[in-house]
């Protein structure tokens, strides 16, 4: 199997290889073959008892030493895993409001109000008064109201409620699945998976379902306080892949999940005080910040900081021999990269106390001293400069044109252009005649069990051409940006005419002169929200729940706890959602029969496993038919 089809990635990695470099590729294949157990998810070591484990194949134990049944057993880890992606988000979610808090409070100086705007209508929508008040008090009671929502509460989450249809919430509370605290639902799902807790495993998958939509909430909300905080996306031009660091600047990455350290990073690099640093170090381009990961996605649209990579291929940011510096906060960091940066003059830094590395320089960053701490980091990025081997530098010269930051405001605002009155008539009236088919949200992660950005490759070509709008968050936009899919050239190339028309329409209305891209970025993965309300506007506007819109979601290359509790929202809000790696469920015939159909006649959505990307493609496009013809559209 190739590594990647990126060509700038395979560049980096035979860079290192010659230098004798291991990588997450050649640590993948000495974990080969992997365990058959674990990837049936007939394994359990939830007790001391254990590890316990069952065969998929019927020989040997049928149950663990308590008495735990397959069934049960991938039950347990499923919910387990979407309770580990919730506490991730989670974690995201209160770092952001306790910043807006202190922001509120004026304990945090560098983090202003910078949108007013989507504050008051935020505050609007979880019942915070906004009437002669002021920006600060405003700020304080939404903070407040969105710590509420961590523990348990009697009334459902609000950043849940306030955000879905009222169909949703009638069709959650009918299955027993309102969360009413984010952490207390973790807490909850942990517990339920406990040795001599739920041992029924259609209940435990329940379970499941109400710790996702604790998730979600925990997304709509890191994606909230982040516009009130740094401001709402607009659509900005910049770059993407490898070729985007520059052998005469110093080169920064910023890579992991929270913009509050890698949004103040990119201001202060572009102070001039820091710039002329750099340069009398000898770096005549000055600073130069690049982004990995869903940090990337959140400078990328705020700031138009290009993109260098993404998750599986973070290495090789490094393996160019031109990064001075990797910062990482948290979320999806390779411990490996703390040994790769010692093979270079590469400072690897961390900065939150939750997420240290061995190896790694570690400088705490604090909301209170933001800006000094930034500027700490870069200090010690020039220092590295100074000892980068010049001998040792192979940046691929390989990028692509990258339009980026395409919030749910920016595309009800560019629709806007075409139908001020009813800004969401244009794009209605074109699902309804057929111009746009319907609607699909690539997210997720590249893994190594598939060849790099292939299946993101092929399955946007072939829904493109069948007149599918794309929308894109995480490191999914990240390969989609790669390869040059973030453009309006890509349109012109692969949509087809319906698409096409579409989107040439609305570009020449907010003045491009041309289509929109392809592929519209939305950001992080905390931001699948944006797409999630684009969908919600959609569906209240027609008087229809979400299950019943032409819209689905695709994971071609799920890697991370996190995708499969937004994997599983996805399904709760109705949305069919395909997987192209295949979950650790095999083993238990009863939770892939509820996570592939059962779940349908409750949700509305389902999984859908195929990893073939060609076969994924047409199962979406049938799906996307289906939806159609329930609404009375022509197929």
């Amino acid at each position: 199997m190739e590594k990647s089809i990126d060509k700038a990635t395979l560049s980096a990695l035979e860079h290192g290889e010659k230098s004798g470099i291991r990588t997450v590729w050649d640590r993948y294949a000495a974990q080969r073959p992997q365990c058959g157990f674990g990837e049936t998810g007939v394994c359990c070591r939830h007790c001391l008892q254990g590890p316990c484990r069952i065969s998929p194949f019927g020989h040997g134990p049928k149950e663990g030493v308590c008495g735990a049944n397959a069934d049960v057993m991938v039950a347990r880890g499923l919910s387990r895993a979407v309770a580990a992606g919730t506490s991730s988000h989670g974690g995201h979610a209160k770092h952001m409001a306790h910043t807006l808090l202190k922001s509120a409070i004026g304990e945090a100086a560098d983090y202003p109000i910078r949108d007013e705007a989507k504050l008051k209508t935020v505050a609007g929508r979880i019942g915070v008064s906004i009437d002669n008040r002021d920006i600060n008090s405003i700020a304080l009671d939404v903070a407040r109201k969105a710590l509420e929502d961590f523990s348990e509460k009697e009334s459902p989450l609000t950043w849940a409620a306030t955000t879905v249809t009222k169909g949703r919430v009638e069709t959650f509370l009918k299955f027993g699945v309102v969360p009413t605290g984010i952490d207390s639902t973790v807490s909850e799902s942990m517990h339920r998976t406990t040795y001599g807790v739920d041992s029924d495993p259609v209940n435990i998958l329940l379970g499941a379902i109400k710790c996702a939509l604790a998730d979600y909430a925990a997304c709509h909300m890191a994606t909230d306080i982040a516009d009130i905080l740094f401001g709402t996306p607009t659509p900005v031009v910049t770059r993407a892949n490898l070729g985007v660091l520059k052998k005469t600047a110093v080169n920064i990455a910023l890579h992991g999940h929270n913009p509050l350290l890698s949004d103040i990073v990119a201001q202060v690099s572009g102070e001039k005080a820091m710039n002329d640093r750099a340069k009398a170090a000898g770096a005549s381009d000055g600073i130069n910040v690049v982004g990995v990961c869903c940090t990337g996605n959140e400078i990328m649209m705020r700031h138009k900081i290009p993109m260098a990579t993404s998750s599986v291929s973070q290495e090789t940011a490094v393996l160019t021999g031109a990064l001075d510096a990797m910062v990482v906060d948290y979320q999806c960091i390779m411990p490996s990269l703390a040994g790769i940066a010692e093979c270079y003059h590469t400072k690897l830094i961390t900065t939150m106390p939750i997420a240290k590395i061995p190896g790694a320089i570690h400088i705490e960053f604090h909301e209170s001293s933001a800006k000094e701490s930034a500027r700490k980091i870069i200090e010690t990025a020039i220092e590295a400069f100074q000892k980068r081997d010049p001998n040792r530098v192979n940046i691929p010269e390989i990028s692509s044109t990258a339009y980026a930051g395409f919030s749910t405001e920016a595309i009800i605002g560019a629709l806007s252009l075409v139908n001020k009155e009813d800004p969401l008539k244009p794009l209605i009236d074109n699902i309804v005649s057929g111009n746009i088919y319907g609607v699909c949200l690539f997210a997720g992660c590249n893994t190594v069990k598939v060849t790099q950005d292939a299946n993101y490759f092929a399955m946007v070509k072939e829904l493109a051409k069948n007149n599918v709008l794309i929308l894109a968050t995480g490191c999914a936009s990240g390969a989609f940006g790669r390869h040059g899919f973030l453009t309006p050239e890509a349109t012109e190339k692969y949509a087809g005419p319906g698409l096409k028309a579409v989107l040439t329409a609305v570009g020449q209305a907010a003045g491009l002169g041309g289509p929109l891209p392809l592929v519209l970025h939305m950001g992080s993965c905390v931001d699948n929200s944006r797409a999630a309300d684009v969908a919600v506007a959609v569906a209240n506007k027609l008087g229809v729940d979400l299950h019943m819109l032409p819209v689905v979601a695709s994971a071609p290359e799920p890697v991370t706890e996190k995708a499969v509790a937004i994997g599983t929202w996805a399904v709760a809000a109705g949305l069919p959602t395909h997987l192209g790696v295949v979950p650790p469920v095999l083993g238990s015939k009863l939770v892939a029969e509820v996570l592939t159909s059962t779940v349908k006649d409750l949700f509305g959505g389902y999984f859908i496993v195929e990893p073939d990307p060609l076969k994924a493609a047409e199962k979406l496009l049938s799906v996307i038919g289906e939806r159609r013809k329930g609404l009375g559209l022509m197929a």
